[in-house]
This record gives C-alpha cells, sequence and structure tokens, in this order.
C-alpha cells in the first residue's frame, strides 16, 4: 500500500520547510522552532523524538481506557515531525524512509531479521 498523492507532497512538502531550517540554510533559531532544534544539535531534537515516541505510546494505552482516537494521530504527528527534523539533519528525506519501506514491501518481517542477524554476523567475522 503506498501513501495517496496528497501525502506524499504533504510529506515533501513539511521536509523541504524544515530543510530550509537547516543553519547551512540559514534557518534562524531566533524565529523557527526547527531552526532552533537544529541549531541545538542531535542531542535536542533525538531527545524530543524519545519524547515524542512515549507520548505516542502514552496515546495508545489512554485509547486501550476509552480515550478517542485521534489522541493517537496528534501524537504521531508530533513524532513523525521530530523524526523529520533528524533526517534533515543528516541529509535524508521522508523519501529515503518510503524507499526503504518499499523495499521491504512483501518480505516476512521475521525473514528480514533473521537476514539482519545473518549479515551482522557476517561483518563482524575476521
Amino acid at each position: 500500500m503506498s501513501l495517496p498523492l496528497s501525502s506524499v507532497d504533504s510529506l515533501a512538502h513539511l521536509a523541504q520547510v524544515i530543510e530550509s531550517r537547516l543553519p547551512q540554510n540559514g534557518g534562524d533559531p531566533t524565529a523557527s522552532y526547527v531552526a532552533r532544534l537544529l541549531h541545538k544539535g542531535p542531542d535536542a531534537f533525538l531527545k524530543k523524538i524519545g519524547e515524542e515516541a512515549t507520548e505516542v505510546v502514552m496515546a495508545a494505552k489512554d485509547v486501550d481506557h476509552g480515550a478517542d482516537k485521534s489522541k493517537i494521530v496528534y501524537e504521531v504527528a508530533d513524532l513523525w515531525f521530530h523524526c523529520m527534523v533528524a533526517l534533515a539533519h543528516y541529509g535524508l528525506s521522508p523519501a529515503d524512509v518510503v524507499a526503504e519501506l518499499d523495499r521491504r514491501l512483501g518480505t516476512s518481517g521475521i525473514e528480514e531479521k533473521a537476514l539482519r542477524k545473518v549479515l551482522a554476523r557476517e561483518s563482524e567475522a575476521p
């Protein structure tokens, strides 16, 4: 299943905005939340990713106890946003993530994990 074109366009547009806030692109930390996160360095946005991931878990637990499902959507949006900030910092884009997900389509998660273990062992062998 791929994202509707409008969703891909939205992610690409947001990625462009985030990229425009990179320090090397003139992002002003006094005028932009993203530029401020990027200016502070990886520890700042990586901490936010951890916080947002925890909030996704808490929202899901709330939904399990009767809360509106929109709480999960709201928190996942925050998580994705902060992950996109990290991607931009490292010179990556949502398209790179989508390409990886596309690559995995049709592959059993169990097989994928087993293959990663084999490759890791091979790379450690003398």
